[in-house]
């Protein structure tokens, strides 16, 4: 079985790419390197280049023969989109169309999607199930409800058939110590707190301390990125014996607090973490929380690292090394 993961050299990427490679899969990685790095994929084939070159990808479906693609090669940062909009939907939609129409001209009709629950908007309910109405509030959201939309009209119309994985927070890292996060900037909690634990920035910024939470800072659901591997290989699965179409939502269901999260990763470090309190930003709802109960249900998933004190151990081994 060989699977094409583009954006294999990023974060979630490059431990899909070692979960495919330990139950024997034949990986081929594409991956422009703008978000990631050459020695995160740790094996197979890795091809330099962006899902934009139609005559590349003309050129690798030429020359392998693929069970299924992974699309892990999204622009992600919310802020980033509502300032340059034409940057996410020239990436994120466009040339995800780009790889369709290679795909379906070669006929792989077997897809698996990196959604995210900024789908949803403002929650109007939590936790957030699948039936959630979706509403995204910026461009990162809106690129990849519209993918998500195209894969229904490429479903109907050639029978390509994909699994959308929403997912809230991914968080952690390798347990084997061999990966790990390391965007550029960074922008999300826990890699920023053991930054400030490990002494590479002097403070983390907490943003709202008086939100109807049980101790006035945001609650969010953060699932371990060996658990979002797992999740995608299970939808891979699914694919392959000849499921159809699916969406999912990951997270743990409970959700943590940012100052849950502080504490945890002071007790974790050792270190004392130096907070410094902010007003709140604007769009940040109290909670954010998934209702991951369908892909347990019709998919046998179940965290296996779902403690935040495993997330924040697992990451902070990344972080000291």
């Amino acid at each position: 079985m060989k699977i094409l993961v583009v954006g294999g050299a990023g974060y979630i990427g490059s431990h899909m790419v070692k979960r495919l490679l330990q139950s024997g899969a034949e990986v081929v990685t594409l991956d422009n390197l703008s978000g990631g790095y050459r020695d995160a994929v740790c094996g197979g084939v890795f091809v330099y280049g962006d899902i934009a070159d139609t005559r590349l990808l003309n050129r690798i479906f030429s020359t392998h023969s693929f069970a299924a693609v992974m699309h892990f090669a999204s622009h992600i940062q919310v802020g980033e989109s509502v300032q340059e909009p034409s940057k996410y939907y020239q990436n994120n939609v466009s040339n995800t169309l780009n790889l369709l129409d290679v795909m379906v001209a070669f006929d792989v009709k077997k897809f698996i999607f990196s959604s995210t629950a900024a789908i949803f908007g403002e929650p109007q309910y939590t936790p957030i199930d699948e039936n959630h109405p979706k509403d995204p509030i910026n461009p990162y959201g809106r690129s990849k409800w519209m993918v998500e939309q195209a894969l229904s009209d490429y479903d109907r119309a050639y029978g390509l058939k994909a699994a959308c994985l929403r997912y809230f927070n991914a968080a952690g890292a390798d347990p084997d110590g061999e990966l790990g996060e390391r965007h550029d900037p960074e922008t999300h909690l826990i890699p920023l707190v053991l930054q400030a634990a490990s002494g590479r920035r002097t403070q983390i910024r907490v943003f709202g301390r008086d939100y109807e939470t049980p101790d006035g800072t945001c609650i969010r659901d953060y699932i371990h990125v060996t658990d979002l591997a797992e999740a995608h290989w299970l939808a891979l699965e699914h694919l392959l014996a000849g499921g159809d179409s699916c969406a999912f939502n990951l997270g743990n269901g409970n959700g943590f607090s940012v100052q849950e999260v502080i504490d945890v990763a002071r007790q974790v470090t050792g270190k004392p973490i130096a907070c410094e309190d902010e007003a709140r930003r604007a769009g940040d709802p109290a909670r954010l929380v998934a209702d991951s109960r369908k892909i347990r249900e019709q998919l046998g998933w179940q965290p296996r690292y779902a403690d935040l004190a495993t997330i924040i151990a697992d990451a902070w081994r990344w972080e000291t090394r």
